[in-house]
């Protein structure tokens, strides 16, 4: 789902008020981790991050007037989402996350590309995701989507 809001605080206002809490929540999660220079807005109708056009002046490759998109996260109808970009592109990272994720939660993974669904939010792993969210830079994650882009 996707709510009209050009902020964060008016995307956490539209949000169904049983989903803000956690919502806050896994944003602060995020916000207290992320290394820094990633910018936080909306992005693609979530809150997102994103490599500003000041650290990397390409943008995204699919809308160059776009800065690199990175994470984001967002209330869906049935389940609470985190698109993590790093996850997808990174190998390692993707296989690290998978091996940790039943350390912290007893129910199964319910994972797609760089899309994590959490349908019960009292399952959401916040240790877990600022751990995850902590190991990747804007540098790091740029080399990657350009390694990743010369690869195709």
């Amino acid at each position: 789902m996707q709510y009209k809001a050009d902020s964060v605080e008016e995307y956490l206002k539209a949000i169904p008020e049983e989903r803000r809490l956690v919502m806050e929540k896994l944003r602060e999660t995020i916000v207290s981790n992320l290394p820094k220079g990633f910018q936080e807005g909306i992005s693609y109708g979530m809150i997102g991050w994103v490599v500003p056009h000041s650290i990397y002046a390409p943008g995204y490759h699919c809308d160059p007037k776009l800065p690199l998109p990175f994470m984001s996260i967002a209330s869906q109808k049935n389940f609470v989402a985190l698109y993590h970009m790093g996850v997808y592109a990174d190998k390692k990272l993707y296989d690290w996350f998978v091996f940790e994720y039943p350390k912290h939660v007893k129910t199964k993974l319910d994972m797609g590309k760089s899309c994590i669904r959490f349908k019960k939010p009292e399952n959401i792993p916040f240790e877990l995701i600022g751990e995850l969210v902590s190991k990747m830079t804007p540098h790091q994650w740029i080399d990657l989507y350009e390694a990743n882009l010369k690869s195709k």
